[in-house]
């Protein structure tokens, strides 16, 4: 078993553990764009890998689960990671480095390193492309800070604080230091010389400004060798580089799309909540799902009554049916439901919803929002994506393969893409 894991992934340069479904898109997207052929895993695969690529990412749900799960399961996955022969290890979370006091980011660092052996690494969540740059150690969203741009209302993990030294170093018993711009303005040379001065200060982890995608090209060569990177999906683009790796539009290619389209959004960001209206204000159908209606049982018969009303309007064009609600609507359910509840009854729902359109013939699906795309990815059974072209920085389309001849996917951040991303999307595919 041993020589056949070897045999098939000799080339494997790249493993990744990414902490949602649609941050290991993001990821696979912006490594797809620098050239590396990816496979991504829903999940810790329980066989090797039988593919000749040069990354893979293994996409699990542990962002807001309770840290000893999500240091589990990321330990699961370097393990599975490890065997396939990764010669570096990337652990991926959001470009807004959702989070909460406890964790997850931190604990999920720390153990890493501790089971690589490794006594520093860095942290960035900056994506340019995106709007989020770090500077002076605080994270930007667009032109505001973190804590201003309204994840301060995130129903799971709200961001008081944009200072991402503070944030980190509240998750971390290792001490936590800064790589400011200044340093990655001057290239690889002052940002190893600066790497080794915070070690030598017993420092773990180095948050590192980057405000343009030209800083983190000049992070990328600096990180060669290093056993662990923490980051958003932005640092990916410079890291194919040191494997001697260049942009392929071969990378990138998939199967022609084929079957009826649709949107499925969980996703209460302000992003998601303007492409929710642009799609309903261009006359297409909409359907929506209020999570107080979900309660007292009622989940399965709204279900059946959203697929009703979808399976006439689906030959005419993209339906959406969305539970996006305003930051008051979604504390007065989860005043009543508790956060947990609320967020699980609506997940259930539109997974429920994603597999009834499937169903239906749906082979063209966009959904949503990071713990939606991860309950609907898993409703659908889907093992493995192959990554394909770009509808918007950080959201790529991919392909599920299966005997009916596969369901193409776009799993969208909440705050990722342009207004217009619900009815653009097919249109890129088409």
């Amino acid at each position: 078993m041993n020589q056949f894991m070897n045999a098939m992934n000799k080339g494997l340069k790249l493993g990744c553990i990414a902490d949602d479904f649609t941050g290991a898109t993001d990821l696979a997207n912006n490594l797809v764009r620098a050239g590396m052929r990816v496979v991504q895993t829903i999940g810790v695969p329980d066989a090797p890998l039988a593919a000749d690529v040069d990354a893979v990412v293994v996409a699990l749900k542990s962002r807001t689960i309770p840290a000893a799960e999500a240091i589990a399961q990321s330990l699961e996955a370097l393990q599975w990671l490890q065997a396939q022969g990764a010669q570096q290890i990337y652990f991926k979370y959001c470009s807004t480095f959702d989070s909460t006091p406890d964790g997850n980011i931190g604990p999920v660092t720390e153990a890493l390193m501790d089971a690589l052996e490794s006594d520093f690494t860095i942290a960035t969540p900056a994506f340019p492309d995106n709007g989020r740059t770090v500077f002076k150690g605080y994270l930007f969203a667009g032109n505001v800070l973190l804590n201003e741009s309204g994840m301060q209302n995130h129903p799971l993990t709200p961001m008081q604080d944009a200072n991402l030294v503070r944030v980190m170093q509240a998750q971390t018993q290792r001490p936590v230091g800064l790589i400011d711009y200044k340093t990655v303005a001057q290239g690889e040379a002052a940002i190893r010389e600066r790497i080794a001065a915070l070690r030598a200060e017993g420092v773990g982890v180095a948050v590192v400004d980057a405000t343009s995608n030209q800083d983190l090209l000049l992070l990328g060569p600096a990180l060669k060798g290093m056993p662990l990177v923490t980051a958003g999906s932005g640092v990916a683009i410079g890291l194919p580089a040191n494997f001697g790796l260049k942009p392929s539009v071969q990378a990138s290619q998939l199967p022609a799309a084929t079957g009826l389209q649709a949107v499925v959004s969980g996703s209460c960001s302000v992003a998601t909540n303007g492409q929710v209206a642009h799609f309903q204000s261009s006359g297409r159908p909409a359907f929506a799902i209020h999570p107080a209606s979900l309660m007292n049982g009622q989940s399965d018969a709204l279900v059946l009554q959203v697929l009703a009303w979808a399976a006439p309007h689906l030959k005419e064009g993209p339906v959406l049916v969305y539970s996006t609600a305003e930051p008051e609507a979604v504390k007065q359910v989860q005043a009543q439901l508790g956060v947990a509840e609320a967020g699980a009854l609506v997940e259930h729902a539109l997974a429920a919803v994603a597999r009834g359109l499937v169903d239906l013939g749906v082979k063209q699906l966009v959904v949503a929002g990071g713990e939606t795309s991860g309950a609907c990815v898993q409703a659908l059974c889907m093992a493995q994506l192959q990554i394909g072209p770009q509808i918007d920085p950080g959201v790529p389309w991919c392909h599920a393969p299966s005997a009916a001849g596969g369901v193409h996917i776009a799993l969208k951040s909440g705050n990722f893409g342009t207004e217009d991303f619900f009815t653009k999307a097919f249109t890129v595919l088409a």
